[in-house]
């Protein structure tokens, strides 16, 4: 379906907007195509291998487009754009972390088009992956900066230690800081990606008493990052930013903390699907209540979802099998800075220990279904005043 056709009835401005987009996304993945390394193995090939139509592969294509608030008819750019992601140089730093991010990324019991995206990715520096160690990692890291200089991804897993000089975290054979490193990597990329919320904000590295000053990429290079903010973030969050990237050659629409729009704009809570009975007042009291049982919200032990922005309830984790609300536990408020500290005790409401941002969520819980109880009964009320009014009526004039 051509732009023109599919925006028939929409304004000319907003025609001209998406036929300009489409012109831009065409030409940067013709560059790509001519700049970007050639693949190690054909995309088609990868899918066949690991049992993936054609029509599965479109199919995703379709859920990422939409994801990433493109129309339909940029389907086929983002399958375009996916069959480049193994072309597409990476240089993934290893900084003050659990390694976490990566195994997230890294583990599933059956591999979908996410995962094959990340499997496949030209990993040109990846510590914990890589076979290589001590000077033998060091060259392959200076040849991969020599070599795809502004056309790498730099990815930083973990926040960046600034007590001592830097010198909490020192890394390689010839004991270079980490804050040195990603310095330097940083300023050889096309963009910095930061992976899950140490690196983005610094978080479970920066709570206090934060002996070692770690501080989120962002804040400490003074650059400007894309956040896949997480503990750990999802791997559609990452693979989509990927795309973005390949489609338009510039980081996508970003929030106030550098996060992607398209994956943090909206609350955990609005969709998450305990959400009725937060509106109806109805929480789980204690673990194991039959409350719990019965999958109440989970608020009053301790869920952050009203405050913390994200889409864990909409792609999930585990191939999209569960994710922590689902599985009975509340929202932690991973995505969101500090975290660690301004979330915790992580099983007791906010309402109950600090102020709350949002306003009609610093009542308390009881107070929020008291109040809901009240407007309920008044609806009811009226509605069965408006019924004697309509009975009065048929009494007075026969049937309406």
């Amino acid at each position: 379906m051509a732009l023109d056709e599919m925006f028939s009835n929409q304004s000319e401005e907003l025609r001209a907007c998406y036929n300009d987009l489409m012109k831009r996304c065409e030409a940067h993945l013709d560059k790509m195509h001519q700049k970007l390394p050639p693949p190690k193995d054909r995309w088609n090939e990868i899918l066949n291998s690991h049992g993936v139509s054609r029509r599965d592969f479109l199919k995703w294509c379709s859920i990422m487009t939409a994801a990433l608030a493109l129309p339909p008819v940029f389907t086929p750019k983002v399958a375009k754009a996916a069959g480049m992601a193994n072309r597409l140089p990476v240089v993934w730093l290893n900084l003050a972390e659990c390694t976490g991010c990566t195994e997230a990324l890294l583990r599933t019991a059956y591999p979908g088009i996410d995962d094959l995206i990340l499997d496949t990715l030209s990993l040109e520096y990846h510590e914990t992956l890589m076979a290589a160690s001590g000077y033998q990692a060091e060259e392959c890291l200076s040849e991969a900066l020599e070599k795809f200089a502004g056309q790498f991804v730099c990815v930083i897993e973990g926040a960046i230690p600034m007590g001592l000089n830097g010198k909490y975290l020192t890394i390689g054979a010839k004991g270079k800081t980490g804050y040195e490193i990603a310095k330097e990597v940083a300023s050889k990329a096309a963009m910095v990606i930061c992976i899950g919320s140490c690196s983005s904000y610094g978080n479970v590295q920066a709570a206090r008493p934060n002996p070692t000053k770690a501080r989120g990429v962002a804040e400490a290079l003074k650059i400007s990052t894309v956040n896949i903010a997480g503990c750990p973030p999802n791997a559609t969050n990452f693979v989509g930013t990927l795309l973005h990237y390949l489609l338009f050659g510039a980081l996508p629409a970003l929030d106030r903390l550098g996060r992607p729009l398209w994956a943090y704009g909206k609350r955990i809570h609005d969709f998450c699907e305990r959400r009725p009975h937060y509106d109806a007042g109805e929480f789980v009291e204690e673990w194991g209540d039959e409350y719990a049982k019965r999958g109440f919200c989970l608020y009053k032990v301790g869920c952050k979802g009203p405050y913390t922005y994200a889409n864990c309830s909409q792609v999930r984790f585990n191939q999209g099998v569960s994710w922590p609300v689902m599985a009975g536990h509340g929202c932690i408020g991973c995505t969101e800075p500090d975290f660690w500290d301004k979330m915790a005790p992580l099983e007791k409401p906010m309402a109950d220990h600090a102020p709350l941002p949002l306003a009609g969520v610093e009542a308390t819980a009881d107070e929020i279904g008291l109040g809901l109880t009240m407007v309920t009964l008044a609806g009811i009320g009226a509605h069965a005043l408006g019924s004697v009014f309509r009975g009065v009526g048929k009494e007075k004039g026969g049937e309406e």
